[in-house]
């Protein structure tokens, strides 16, 4: 167990080690001058000299890579020096330091920089910011693990019904839809076009109710509830075939025969804002809490997850109803409930682990736009400024946070394997 988490762990330090190396080695080469940035156009020539100096700019692009290592690293080298690049200022890396003649080791937190236009500390922004993007996170894939578990047993346990078809249908849409296109989408229709109401025709919901009407008065005939559905949605489509019909007959001739089936009726609309985060301010009032302005954003973020796990958990919930464990049980006269919920679904789980935990790491990452989109206080907004803005070290950092997180929920996956499925065993 030890040689597998210090196996893991260097696997971690790896991947951190290879993205700031890349993020480095891409904001490195970007023209433009971060002392300006920092001063303003206006700012005197000792002024940038001296920002420069301060952010190791008048040095080569090895030693300030090698810089900026050192002071990511919890425990970082140091000069005793004043005049020195490494120089170890307390107020500015805090935490302590053991001094051993003209160096010094630091035992700190990983020190971020400074934003170049707030001026601020960039771990400071990122702790402000991080929680909202957790927020939404982990409700859109809360979203995306409960509907899409139950819509992926309901599959596997109703083979090529027409449920089963149509899963199938929103898991492709789902995973062919990008974030940034749903957001817009699912804006405009939740929080500008159903606000106050939503106005239906009547004749589709008329002709599928009378479907399903004539399939329970029958004497004869099939009554199961996948005939009713398959019914109700084949008469729900064919009112919508006739509605159009009648819609160009009267625009081509003017029979006046929209008129008798144009009827409509009014749903209540969604009430959701089309931005807004988890605090919203009232100039009275102050700061209040709004839990609705989640739910858009929620769905949106959770639509691919969603998909994916749709599509997981009926194939491999399909796969442990064909396993030779499963006959045995049932031969051994194990009711279909306990058969399904003790033992296949309990295996099934272990691809949906995987898929989960690669999925909340990327929703961090993911929800740049979505953020931006729906005005979501949190990290993925703060990242979009601060691209906008070219305020770097705000990107950075908040990409070396993103993969930190990913990397340790990683571990603590492999790590919850063995817990989940008694048959996979850590190596020792």
């Amino acid at each position: 167990m030890t040689s597998y988490l210090i196996r893991k762990l260097a696997y971690g330090f790896t991947v951190l080690w290879g993205v700031v190396t890349l993020v480095f080695v891409i904001f490195d080469l970007k023209p433009g001058d971060p002392a300006l940035m920092l001063l303003g156009e206006r700012a005197t020539p000792e002024a940038v000299e001296a920002v420069e100096r301060e952010l190791g700019l008048d040095l080569g692009s090895p030693k300030r890579y090698l810089l900026y290592l050192n002071d990511l690293s919890p425990i970082s080298v140091h000069t005793t020096v004043p005049d020195s690049h490494f120089f170890y200022d307390e107020e500015k890396y805090g935490g302590s330091s053991l001094t051993m003649g003209s160096t010094a080791i630091a035992f700190k937190a990983p020190y971020l920089r400074r934003s170049y236009r707030s001026k601020r500390m960039v771990y400071d922004i990122i702790r402000e910011a991080i929680p909202g993007t957790f927020i939404l996170a982990i409700a859109s894939i809360t979203f995306a693990l409960v509907i899409g578990i139950i819509i992926g047993m309901i599959s596997a346990l109703r083979k090529d019904s027409l449920f089963d078809k149509g899963s199938l249908v929103i898991a492709v849409l789902g995973m062919s839809s990008p974030s940034f296109y749903m957001a817009i989408i699912i804006s405009w229709l939740g929080g500008f076009l159903w606000y106050q109401h939503i106005s239906l025709p009547y004749l589709p919901f008329v002709i599928a109710l009378l479907a399903v009407l004539f399939i329970l008065l029958s004497k004869k005939g099939d009554r199961s509830w996948s005939r009713v559905l398959k019914s109700s949605f084949i008469g729900f489509m064919m009112g919508w075939a006739v509605l159009l019909a009648v819609y160009l007959i009267d625009a081509t001739f003017g029979s006046g025969l929209l008129a008798l089936v144009n009827g409509q009726f009014m749903l209540p609309g969604t009430g959701l804002e089309q931005s807004g985060s988890l605090y919203e301010v009232d100039v009275f009032d102050g700061p209040y809490l709004a839990p609705q302005n989640l739910i858009l954003p929620m769905i949106t973020l959770g639509i691919r997850p969603l998909a994916i796990i749709i599509q997981l958990m009926r194939n491999a919930l399909l796969e442990e109803l064909g396993q030779d464990y499963i006959r045995t049980a049932r031969a051994k006269g194990l009711s279909e409930r306990a058969v399904v919920l003790k033992h296949a679904f309990r295996n099934a789980l272990n691809p949906l682990v995987t898929a989960v935990s690669g999925w909340f790491a990327s929703l961090l990452a993911g929800a740049v736009f979505v953020e931006f989109i729906f005005g979501w206080q949190g990290l993925g907004l703060r990242v979009y400024e601060a691209l906008v803005q070219e305020d770097f070290p705000v990107v950075i950092g908040s990409v070396i946070v993103i993969s930190s997180i990913f990397v340790i929920i990683n571990i603590l996956v492999d790590i919850l394997y063995g817990v989940i499925d008694p048959r996979v065993r850590i190596g020792t």
